[in-house]
């Protein structure tokens, strides 16, 4: 499977993913998309921004997916955007 590098910006996925660091991921083609495995995505009010987020609930092909940052200032997330199309999905980090 195809795979992409990724370089994290900010800090919305601290401490699991830091600034600067360099994560792998698979090109999402279609298969299953578990809570818990962090995604790749385009963000749905940002075509210019791609966001890196975990998967807290998969219904209906649709995603809510949050930062891991505990302060909830620190993330743009499905809190703010609500729930995310698999469309969106560009990548699942291995």
């Amino acid at each position: 499977m195809e795979k992409i590098h990724v370089t994290i910006r900010g800090n919305s996925m601290w401490p699991t993913l830091v600034e600067g660091q360099e994560i792998k991921a698979s090109i999402y083609q279609g298969q299953n998309i578990n809570v818990g495995q962090v995604v790749v995505f385009n963000h749905p009010f940002d075509n210019n921004l791609i966001a890196v987020k975990r998967v807290k609930l998969v219904t209906n092909d649709r995603l809510f997916v949050e930062g891991d940052n505990p302060d909830p200032t620190a993330t743009n997330d499905s809190h703010n955007f609500g729930l995310i199309e698999l469309g969106l999905v560009i990548a699942v980090v291995d």
